[in-house]
């Protein structure tokens, strides 16, 4: 194309009967100078526009035609284009079905009801949410007596995958987390502790802090980062991939191939973890108190012996199994929520993790008043 062609620019021509006629090129080139002009036209009526003497339109000068019609039409008024041909007629539709919606700001509204609205609508999801939580729960106690009176269906090889997975590949982050916390703790015992002569009580210390709260709580924690995630992941990704539709309609039922399995393999692994991070922290705090304090392993053994009562720990593995049915049926009910796209498998793997983490440490706090309450 020529230079001069390039830059021929369109005219305007106004006739008595309130028709504009568009000449020459609406084009990337001369839609600058037709935009001008566009400006100064009256938008307060009906306008007809012809196109049929334009010599040349491209995109550009289809979106300048759309902008007319969508101005015309927010002051109330009808924009008309007269002899539009057939391929012109299809440039104008897509440059239509391409120009983004302009985005009405929503207000916001304040006061004391809606904040009991939002409230309201808080309470209720929270109560829908633990339904559906007490209902997997249910789920999981009715294909368990199910596998009870029918052995044939129950799939140990799968039991027996997940508890690995679940236990043993977690036993080198739980001793080492277990371990860690009992040094902290008898490294910060003695330096309270030697200011009032009473170091040997440092022993006290880390076996009820480990064997009642820290040891099975903190296990839970790891866990439910771990287990939780994994299941939920598990879990969605198949539903992605419409393979839970697939096993039902095999005649499969989800909850004893998929649930069972990894919630009995919690049951049976969580206790192990808890008592190998109770064995581990109990270590770490006497190799620190041997340290920092001079007490002796043999030392360290008798004032445990003599000084802590059995009780601490059936009270810290009693929650175990309560823990393990929590973080199973969570990991297991996000699962399900997953939609058919990878952003709801990320923030269902999200909030499973959060949801078994915060539940665990509830539930934590309610064993403890309850123990508290019954003189354990």
């Amino acid at each position: 194309m020529s230079q001069d062609l390039r830059h021929q620019l369109v005219h305007f021509d106004e006739t008595d009967e309130g028709v504009l006629r568009l000449r020459g090129q609406l084009s990337i080139y001369t839609v600058s100078s037709a935009q001008e002009r566009v400006a100064r036209l009256d938008t307060q009526k009906d306008l007809t526009i012809d196109i049929g003497d334009l010599s040349r339109i491209d995109t550009a000068g289809a979106w300048l035609l759309c902008e007319i019609e969508a101005a015309g039409e927010a002051a109330g008024n009808r924009v008309t284009l007269q002899n539009v041909t057939g391929e012109t007629a299809t440039l104008l539709s897509s440059v239509k079905s391409a120009m983004p919606e302009k985005q009405v700001a929503v207000k916001t509204e304040t006061g004391f009801a809606v904040l009991l609205h939002r409230l309201g609508e808080k309470v209720s999801a929270g109560t829908t949410f633990l339904l559906e939580l007490t209902g997997y729960l249910g789920l999981f106690f009715v294909s368990l007596g199910r596998v009870i009176r029918h052995p044939s269906e129950f799939r140990f090889t799968s039991l027996v995958a997940h508890a690995e997975d679940v236990g043993y590949r977690a036993v080198p982050i739980v001793s080492l987390m277990a371990f860690l916390i009992g040094v902290v703790l008898a490294f910060q015992g003695s330096a309270q502790l030697r200011q009032f002569g009473a170091e040997v009580f440092v022993v006290d210390l880390i076996a009820i802090s480990i064997l009642r709260e820290l040891g099975i709580l903190l296990t839970a924690i790891i866990v439910a980062g771990r287990t939780a995630s994994a299941f939920t992941a598990a879990i969605g990704s198949m539903k992605m991939r419409e393979e839970i539709d697939a096993m039902r309609t095999l005649g499969l039922d989800p909850a004893v191939v998929l649930f069972l399995p990894r919630i009995l393999a919690l049951l049976f692994m969580l206790p192990i973890l808890g008592l190998i991070a109770n064995i581990m922290g109990l270590f770490g705090g006497a190799l620190m108190a041997w340290i920092e304090l001079g007490i002796s392993p043999s030392m360290f053994r008798i004032r445990l012996i003599e000084g802590t009562d059995v009780s601490h720990v059936f009270v810290g593995l009693i929650k175990a199994p309560v823990f393990a049915l929590i973080i199973g049926v969570v990991g297991c009910h996000a699962g399900m929520q997953v939609k058919s796209n990878a952003e709801s498998l990320g923030r269902m793997t999200s909030n499973a993790v959060v949801t078994a983490i915060f539940t665990v440490i509830v539930a934590d706090a309610l064993f403890s008043i309850f123990f508290a309450q019954v003189g354990l």
